[in-house]
């Protein structure tokens, strides 16, 4: 047993794909390597049945209803985590694995608070849960961001039609597009890839201001298609990834799921820091305009006036 896996470990998005994956990896460890858990997703079956799969497992789990699309949603999600970490129905917090994600089809589509959905979700609603809770963490702790190689182009993605991220200030990707401008497929994907990179820049700066002893990562599983991330795209698109998924060297959330789970338990990964970029199993450099103290400042202080906005829970 490490200083991690005594803890506790709160996952976004454990309802299927990647977070699944890497839930049941955790769940299905020996008990001298397995924290608790906290299951943060949408309220439904899907959010029980998986508890209960983990339960059945052998783990201590509390599951938490949550709808990152609306912000006071994960305000109270942040306040339920403190109260059962604070009345020992879980042990103490020692990691948070920012997962959940989408891909949508319609970049005039906005969240309960108004701001665009992918941005919205993918970014905001983390950034909230993790402010909520930075506080509450007992070090060494880990903080591991779910990230994409999206957020820049090469001849694979260029060859799939996946655009890179065109970065702009925070506040304007935080709008969605306006009724009067078509969404088109390439802007949901540059949606995405700007998500992404905002995800990049969030870790960076989140070291600065994260008390010592707390650690970002940032992962990226792999090319996944056919997951859950295709859905808002419709079923043709979700039965080619089915295909892709086959070729070898693509990554599935089965392959995925225990990497990103071992990144938040393992010792062999206990020096990562700084938001340090790992893919699948291997640390890599990130692009050189992926890290940049001016923009990553701005989005933090951008990022304070969004959540700031919304209407309180």
């Amino acid at each position: 047993m490490n200083d991690i896996t005594s803890g506790t470990v709160l996952l976004t998005g454990p309802t299927g794909g990647l977070g699944k994956a890497a839930m049941l990896a955790i769940a299905h460890r020996p008990p001298s390597e397995r924290p608790d858990l906290l299951l943060v997703g949408r309220p439904g079956r899907a959010l029980t049945e998986v508890a209960d799969e983990a339960r059945s497992a052998g783990a201590t789990v509390q599951e938490i209803a949550c709808d990152l699309a609306r912000l006071s949603d994960v305000r109270s999600a942040g306040q339920m985590a403190k109260d059962l970490l604070v009345s020992g129905a879980v042990r103490p917090l020692r990691g948070l694995v920012a997962n959940a994600g989408l891909s949508v089809a319609d970049t005039h589509n906005a969240s309960a608070d108004g701001y665009e959905l992918t941005f919205a979700v993918n970014y905001l609603a983390h950034a909230q849960l993790i402010g909520d809770l930075l506080g509450s963490f007992s070090v060494p702790a880990r903080v591991v961001l779910v990230g994409s190689n999206t957020y820049h182009q090469n001849v694979f993605r260029r060859w799939l039609h996946v655009p890179p991220a065109r970065w702009r200030d925070p506040l304007e990707l935080a709008r969605p597009t306006p009724a009067d401008t078509p969404s088109t497929f390439e802007q949901c994907g540059i949606a995405y890839s700007n998500s992404k990179l905002a995800l990049l820049y969030y870790g960076h700066e989140l070291q600065r201001r994260a008390p010592a002893g707390v650690n970002v990562t940032v992962f990226e599983p792999g090319f996944m298609p056919g997951t859950g991330l295709s859905r808002a795209h419709g079923p043709a698109m979700q039965r080619v990834g089915r295909v892709i998924e086959r070729i070898p060297g693509v990554s599935s959330p089965d392959r995925s799921g225990p990497a990103l789970a071992s990144i938040v338990l393992d010792g062999r990964w206990a020096h990562l820091r700084d938001g340090a970029f790992v893919v699948k199993t291997r640390e890599q450099q990130v692009k050189s305009f992926a890290q940049d103290r001016q923009r990553e400042a701005r989005l933090w202080e951008a990022t304070t006036e969004l959540l700031d906005g919304a209407p309180p829970a």
